[in-house]
């Protein structure tokens, strides 16, 4: 995903109808880190976005998947997140928007918290008691 690579990645992408994967992730330069500031829609059909948590440290020092996206996005990022998926579905029939942040359970109300910023009615399930 480096500057001089990404046309020709998101025209690939385009040209095959393959949806490309937009990520929410630690604003930080490393291999291993698609940049978050990159939204692209390759096909009409879906948006993607992927949502990693924003801690850099974790991230790039975790030993485990649940260490590295242990994060619990706040109101005003999910306000971000809410804001940029509006943004793919100007360009896309569907979005589709997966939380990754898959320590205890911050994913799931996470998802329900951008639900209710986008509008969404839904019922509010319980949340999951500590268990570590």
């Amino acid at each position: 995903m480096t500057p001089e690579h990404l046309p020709a990645t998101l025209d690939f992408l385009q040209r095959n109808q393959i949806a490309f994967v937009n990520v929410d992730a630690p604003a930080k330069e490393h291999f291993t880190i698609i940049p978050s500031e990159i939204d692209a829609v390759t096909t009409p059909e879906a948006a993607y976005l992927r949502l990693h948590g924003r801690n850099a440290d974790a991230y790039l020092t975790g030993k485990t998947v649940a260490t590295r996206f242990n994060y619990d996005y706040g109101a005003e990022e999910i306000n971000e997140v809410a804001e940029r998926s509006q943004k793919l579905a100007k360009e896309a029939k569907q979005v589709h928007v997966v939380f990754n942040n898959n320590a205890l359970d911050y994913a799931p109300r996470a998802a329900t918290r951008l639900r209710a910023a986008l509008g969404q009615v839904m019922k509010t399930p319980p949340e999951t008691a500590e268990l570590f």
